[in-house]
């Protein structure tokens, strides 16, 4: 992979896990090659959501490949395919897919990246909120 660009494609990266979320996520960071900015691949099968959390000083962006939903301090909205969300830092977000049979696969772009030397990646959960992919 060149240093100055790359391209990935889910089939290439293995699913793997944060420590706060149970949903296996595909993350594109080290194979694109990013150094100010981590990218992930999810999927969320029917009646799968992603833990609502929030991030202490990260801005995240949520691009829906398929249409989806989104969860933004209590709220739903609806995100059409091609769509983008922005969501800084503070409110608490989370993916949702409350359809009967379809996958609803996203993009989610967070920058500045955790990890790095000033961690601007700290996640904050909700009270209750579990890393299971449910509630409690």
């Amino acid at each position: 992979m060149s240093e100055d660009f790359g391209v990935v494609t889910p089939a290439e990266i293995e699913p793997d896990e944060f420590d706060t979320v149970a949903i296996p996520h595909r993350k594109y960071t080290d194979a694109l090659g990013c150094t100010d900015s981590r990218v992930n691949y999810i999927a969320l099968e029917p009646g799968e959501k992603l833990t609502s959390h929030a991030h202490e000083r990260q801005e995240e962006l949520f691009v829906p490949l398929t249409g989806g939903e989104i969860e933004i301090n209590g709220a739903v909205y609806d995100v059409p395919q091609g769509g983008v969300v922005r969501v800084g830092p503070g409110p608490i977000r989370g993916l949702l897919n409350r359809s009967d049979g379809e996958t609803h696969c996203w993009i989610a772009i967070g920058a500045p990246p955790v990890g790095t030397i000033e961690d601007f990646g700290e996640y904050v959960l909700p009270e209750g909120e579990g890393s299971d992919g449910t509630d409690g």
